[in-house]
């Protein structure tokens, strides 16, 4: 029997399978918290010059009690204001009072009218964050590109950690690899938080990010192979619930703990939880299979269906099909991820796949780690933001079953290019945040849109290498978002523009991709290439439509269109 089979047989997503994906999705939630973290990590508060010859200052003698009405006396006395009303102070400048004298107490005598470059450090306003990487490292000034720099750093390790993690599974099982990035991130967000200095900081983020993506990536390929194929679409979208809640937990982490030492400790030790999933998660017996471990297989489809109260042949696998199996592991050549450029419709799919994610990717990560920008409460907009993500999730399970995924994915992805546009002409305040969050919506919804749409348009030789790409590609987008954002300190609406382009081109773009609703999956690297297609030429040299290689009968029975003319039953056999 194929795996798809023996899972219709044993139930496609019964309780064995509830109970694991209710466990396991949480490791989405320390993905989402260490992916965001960094904005209240490196938290922006307001800053000026230290001037230490006002240290001996003593307030009380001029009348002032309070340290902050203090604090900003000496600012006011000392740094050059930007703005002519003095609302607004020089952040990397101070007024050379080093050859004045002035009476103890009199903050007012110290004025001056040369100024020179912070010399002696800065002074930081700690209300909202009692400390962060950028005070405690002195990130401001010519320095202040640096936690850009380090989240770019950051999604880097996203990347080698899906490449890393993703081969290593493939390598050793899915069950081992998890454990491994569950204690390799408890140790490494440790570190973190202990960081001495900010290259220090730096290099454990960037570890701590792969084994950070190799939990998720774990975690989501366990809940999707153990799901049946009319349930795989809801076991793949549903995760990302998890995501968002521990997008929102971080503004409340935040929130409470504002201490980036102390925080980053918050976000990482529950982490360690997951040890007690040792004797609840088994090996994906899918993997067990594709490895010609069928007896472990066996094994564990069978406690499946126990749990799930089904009943499963004896034997499960017929001695001729696992001989013929391990026969083909043995001497076939694997197809690779330069099948899927050898042929013109599969190559330009994949490009264009492959655009779209590393546009969602962009386009999410600058959105989230800038909400700051839109005013009002830095908390509030942070929790709004991934609160906006539950709706959006919830749209795409059902979009996308009642409308196809194509033209969801556009329409999201155009309308939220639209959203970024039009934040560019609006106040900051609560329009301009309702906006932002309706751009936020279309691209989270087109986030879990893709991943469904490209799992279903790559065949099943390279599905796994296809993903694989396409991963990649979006850890490009997360690379490249915080550096975007810097270029919004050069001209400030610089960075939506970007962001807006690039998201209502991959929304045309994937206009041209062949919708996937109610069509069987391309099973070789043959039909990968016909599917799509407008046209094909027959053998008598005619030309005849060809709007896809599959299609559903009058009964929405799911049949393959196969290359002699013939329908035959079929069934998924996806690998995401």
């Amino acid at each position: 029997m194929k795996f798809d089979d023996i899972l219709l047989t044993i139930g496609e997503f019964g309780p064995f399978q509830i109970r694991i994906f209710l466990l396991i999705s949480f490791a989405a939630i320390p993905t989402a918290l260490h992916h965001l973290s960094q904005v209240f990590l490196a938290g922006q508060s307001d800053h000026w010059c230290a001037v230490p010859e006002l240290d001996s200052i003593n307030c009380t003698d001029g009348g002032i009690i309070d340290d902050r009405l203090c604090q900003e006396a000496k600012r006011n006395a000392t740094i050059p204001c930007t703005k002519s009303d003095c609302t607004e102070f020089a952040k990397c400048d101070r007024y050379d009072i080093s050859e004045l004298y002035f009476s103890p107490g009199d903050i007012q005598d110290v004025n001056s009218t040369s100024s020179i470059a912070c010399d002696a450090g800065w002074v930081y306003d700690r209300s909202m964050y009692h400390s962060s990487i950028i005070s405690e490292f002195d990130l401001v000034c010519d320095r202040k590109t640096l936690p850009r720099i380090a989240q770019s750093i950051y999604f880097a390790g996203v990347l080698i950690g899906s490449v890393l993690f993703g081969s290593m599974a493939d390598w050793i099982g899915r069950y081992l690899t998890f454990f491994i990035c569950v204690l390799m991130e408890v140790v490494l967000g440790v570190a973190v938080a202990f960081s001495p200095d900010f290259i220090t900081y730096t290099v454990f983020r960037f570890f701590l990010s792969m084994c950070n993506m190799g939990l998720f990536l774990m975690a989501f390929v366990i809940v999707t192979e153990i799901a049946g194929p009319s349930k795989r679409v809801i076991a793949g979208v549903a995760i990302e619930f998890y995501f968002a809640s521990g997008y929102m937990l971080l503004a409340l982490a935040a929130y409470f703990v504002r201490d980036w030492r102390t925080l980053q400790l918050v976000l990482t030790i529950p982490v360690a939880l997951f040890a007690f999933l040792i004797p609840i998660l088994t090996e994906s017996p899918r993997w067990l299979i594709s490895r010609g471990k069928y007896g472990k297989a066996e094994t564990i489809l069978r406690k499946v269906a126990d749990v799930n109260q089904k009943r499963l042949p004896i034997p499960l696998f017929e001695e001729v099909e696992v001989n013929k199996h391990l026969e083909i592991l043995r001497t076939e050549r694997q197809p690779s991820v330069l099948d899927l450029y050898k042929t013109p419709n599969l190559r330009a799919k994949t490009l264009n796949l492959m655009w779209n994610w590393c546009v969602n990717s962009l386009v999410y990560y600058g959105l989230s780690l800038s909400t700051s920008n839109l005013g009002g409460d830095q908390y509030v907009a942070f929790f709004i933001s991934g609160a906006v993500e539950v709706p959006a999730y919830l749209y795409s399970l059902i979009a996308i079953e009642l409308f196809g995924r194509k033209i969801n994915l556009a329409g999201t992805m155009i309308i939220g290019g639209f959203a970024c546009f039009a934040t560019i002409f609006i106040p900051l305040g609560v329009w301009r945040t309702t906006v932002a969050m309706i751009g936020k919506f279309c691209i989270a919804a087109s986030f879990a849109i893709t991943y469904v749409f490209a799992a279903e348009l790559y065949p099943t030789p390279v599905r796994s290498a296809g993903m694989g790409i396409s991963s990649m590609s979006a850890r490009i987008g997360g690379i490249l978002a915080p550096l975007i954002l810097v270029l919004g300190d050069y001209w400030k609406p610089l960075p939506l523009i970007i962001f807006g382009a690039c998201s209502i081109s991959a929304g045309l773009l994937a206009l041209i991709l062949p919708e996937t609703k109610g069509k069987a999956l391309p099973e070789t690297l043959q039909e990968g290439e016909l599917f799509g297609k407008r046209h094909q030429t027959t053998t008598n040299g005619n030309e005849e439509k060809q709007d896809g290689a599959f299609n559903t009968d009058i009964n929405g029975d799911t049949k393959r269109a196969s290359l002699d003319g013939t329908d035959n039953p079929t069934f998924e056999d996806a690998h995401l």
